[in-house]
């Protein structure tokens, strides 16, 4: 089923302090063009400079996720990002007036509440998703974080969490689908110990921390003039130690709330891979560090299946024949270079061509060592590209490639050979001009590959 993207129908800020910093941060969530992302504005600064949501701009993980690009920073991001996917986006533009998203009450609550009442529209690109095809794995020896992603059919996750703590020992979350995102995980907050916020606050840590934005963890003896100066301290009323061992300044929503916050923060800093997710993360000891550390993984497996040749099963029907080929495509013997379309989407073509001894070319290149001319594999492309665009036009129009960029030959083209082309939109077309990146594979090896601008003409 072909899901495509969406954005936000109207805008909506968000206020509050920034849980390490304690400023003042306003953040403007915009709707966004297709295949734009999630992107962050720092309109405090000069010529409002842009940082991607991507996991290579992470510098620190050890207060939250912080990310850096040409010295423009955005940190504590990720309830922010696990609600945009939660909720089901695609494409959003977040213009913040400082260097941290505002912690609110340590949950991803008020972003999803927001987004209810802007409400969400779907735009006409298709998602683009990161299917997990096979196991990915990942063990931390320093945190002791082992993050595995399986293939499934939809966005679901299971986290474990473990501490030396007689109250937070063993806890596990489960969610079966992103689209429970809403009612399991958006309000579950961020938890602390109290040691931790003994020395986050002897270290100026936490200017912005709040009784009220996190649960607070007690797992040992403690008076309750220690507890009335942290209150103090966090400009807090006064609190005592409920019988769980948290502080009696809130409920919890669930039972598991830390593990399923930890699942939240998963998947806020997975969000930084830059695409939708379609598969199964189980979590064990998860952390910023970890998170991110996995991402990049799922990356780096990303960008070498980006590389790798389409799979093609030749006992597929075509989605093109030669005939349909013809009807699109002027070219004719001998030069007529795509046999079959075996696929075709949006934004993308898999063609296929099979190189035989027959071929006229051969006879004078060379007689003696048969090799495709690679100005014939630069022309099969282009022909290839042609038909992606051309397929999408109603009436009669041509296709005249006006500029070849970065071309590379990789590998010799010999009889017998099966080439896969792979023509790819690169941006979208605009005023008749198509741009595109174009890939021919022998087998599971890149022959040749190259950059191609169209003109597209009625004819």
């Amino acid at each position: 089923m072909v899901v495509k993207q969406k954005t936000l129908e109207n805008s909506f800020k968000i206020e509050g302090k920034g849980l390490h910093t304690g400023v003042n941060v306003t953040m403007n969530f915009l709707p966004a063009p297709e295949n734009h992302g999630f992107k962050f504005k720092r309109v405090d600064l000069e010529h409002q400079p842009i940082i991607d949501a991507d996991v290579d701009l992470v510098i620190d993980t050890s207060r939250g996720t912080l990310l850096e690009k040409d010295g423009a920073r955005i940190g504590t991001i990720e309830h922010a990002l696990a609600a945009l996917v939660g909720m089901d986006l695609d494409n959003i533009l977040i213009e913040v007036n400082n260097e941290e998203a505002p912690i609110i009450d340590g949950s991803s609550k008020y972003f999803v509440e927001a987004i209810e009442k802007a409400g969400v529209v779907e735009q006409e690109a298709e998602r683009d998703y990161f299917e997990i095809s096979e196991k990915i794995e990942m063990f931390d020896e320093k945190s002791g974080s082992h993050i595995i992603a399986l293939p499934d059919n939809d966005y679901s996750l299971n986290v474990m969490i473990s501490f030396p703590s007689a109250v937070l020992n063993n806890q596990y979350a489960t969610l079966e689908s992103i689209k429970d995102f809403k009612t399991e995980i958006a309000e579950c907050r961020t938890f602390v110990f109290l040691r931790e916020i003994e020395f986050l606050l002897s270290h100026n840590l936490i200017k912005g921390g709040d009784l009220n934005n996190a649960i607070v963890i007690i797992d040992k003896e403690i008076s309750q003039e220690e507890l009335d100066r942290l209150a103090d301290l966090t400009n807090h009323p006064r609190v005592e130690v409920k019988a769980q061992g948290i502080l009696n300044n809130l409920d919890l929503h669930f039972d598991n709330e830390c593990a399923r916050h930890k699942l939240l923060d998963v998947i806020g800093d997975l969000a930084l891979l830059g695409k939708r997710i379609k598969g199964r993360i189980i979590a064990s000891k998860p952390g910023h560090g970890p998170n991110t550390m996995f991402a990049s993984t799922l990356k780096k497996q990303l960008r070498k299946e980006a590389d790798a040749a389409p799979k093609c099963n030749p006992n597929d029907e075509p989605l093109m024949d030669v005939n349909r080929i013809r009807e699109l495509l002027p070219h004719r013997y001998p030069f007529l270079l795509v046999d079959k379309v075996v696929c075709i989407h949006d934004d993308e073509i898999i063609g296929v061509k099979n190189v035989t001894v027959n071929e006229p070319f051969f006879q004078g290149h060379f007689p003696d060592e048969p090799v495709m001319p690679g100005v014939l594999l630069v022309e099969a492309m282009a022909q290839c590209g042609g038909l992606l665009v051309l397929n999408k036009q109603e009436g009669q129009f041509s296709t005249y490639f006006i500029r070849i960029d970065n071309v590379k030959f990789r590998k010799k083209v010999v009889p017998g050979d099966t080439l896969i082309f792979k023509l790819k939109l690169t941006s979208p077309i605009r005023r008749g001009i198509a741009n595109m990146k174009g890939t021919t594979y022998v087998g599971d090896k890149i022959v040749a590959e190259g950059e191609f601008m169209a003109q597209i003409v009625k004819k």
